[in-house]
């Protein structure tokens, strides 16, 4: 490495399209800058010496109260253009949950509100969430 080459910091996170077979996506209000008060799906940062997937389950039960065993997502992908949150560069890993139409749920952690929203009348989503559930409904299965 010459002594004009940088290193860039970059954030490691996990994020859950938890959705029902009638056709609602979970997503939380964000209570925390960046984007506070914007919709946005469940996840947040993966901690020293966790895998993602394991962040992700953790995760969508703290922001939300819907636990699921690990066993029961499925990788949508990785994330990681580089202006894709405003904090810096951050790389997030995408999972895809289907979970049964009425799951209750309760806000926790850093949701302000956790909803079902129906996938035809979406509000707009922070981040790249919009395209992240994009590709996620092409994989989504139900019985």
């Amino acid at each position: 490495m010459t002594e004009t080459e940088t290193f860039e910091t970059i954030r490691y996170t996990a994020d859950v399209v938890a959705i029902t077979p009638d056709g609602n996506v979970l997503l939380i209000e964000r209570d925390w800058p960046p984007h506070q008060g914007e919709w946005a799906l469940p996840g947040g940062h993966v901690d020293v010496g966790e895998k993602s997937l394991d962040a992700a389950v953790r995760e969508l039960f703290e922001e939300t109260g819907v636990s699921v065993d690990g066993r029961q997502l499925r990788q949508i992908g990785a994330y990681d253009r580089a202006d894709r949150d405003p904090r810096g560069r951050y790389v997030t890993v995408a999972y895809l949950a289907v979970v049964p139409a009425g799951t209750p749920i309760v806000a926790g952690d850093d949701a302000r509100t956790a909803s079902w929203w129906p996938l035809n009348a979406l509000p707009p989503m922070a981040f790249d969430h919009a395209d992240i559930l994009a590709d996620a409904l092409p994989m989504a299965w139900w019985d």
